[in-house]
């Protein structure tokens, strides 16, 4: 199995704590039936996801969620091969706002959009080494 990595960002439509939870648990159903791990970037002004599993599985569910309509202005920001899993224990892990790094004035002026796949992939490099919430 060749490992795919996808990065997407997108702009939350409806945004909610009721919203965020049932993507979670939607996506960490979903993805351990498909082999998919990853985690999940979240505010109420942003998305930005990292995906990981078998190429077929990865782009099947970034299908799924441009048909999703809790998602605007889906742009794929990285998508290639792994060596490995940065998230190899999580079906998707949700980061907590404290640990983002572009302001909203940053998002609203394109920081998300204008960012290098080298860019995202450090955000999920640094994300992937935090500790698990208490």
């Amino acid at each position: 199995m060749r490992l795919t990595q996808l990065i997407y960002t997108s702009r939350p439509f409806g945004f909610d704590e009721s919203v965020l939870d049932n993507i979670l648990l939607s996506a960490r159903a979903n993805n351990a039936r498909r082999g998919i791990t990853g985690a999940l970037i979240c505010r109420a002004d942003l998305f930005m996801q990292m995906l990981e599993g078998e190429r077929e599985a990865v782009t099947g569910t970034l299908a799924r969620i441009l048909q999703d309509d809790r998602h605007v202005d889906v742009a794929v920001v990285h998508c290639g091969d792994a060596a490995e899993r940065l998230f190899p224990d999580w079906t998707m892990r949700d980061d907590p706002p404290q640990s983002w790094m572009w302001s909203q004035q940053q998002v609203r002026a394109g920081a998300a959009r204008d960012a290098t796949a080298a860019e995202v992939l450090a955000v999920f490099r640094r994300l992937a080494t935090l500790p698990r919430a208490a």
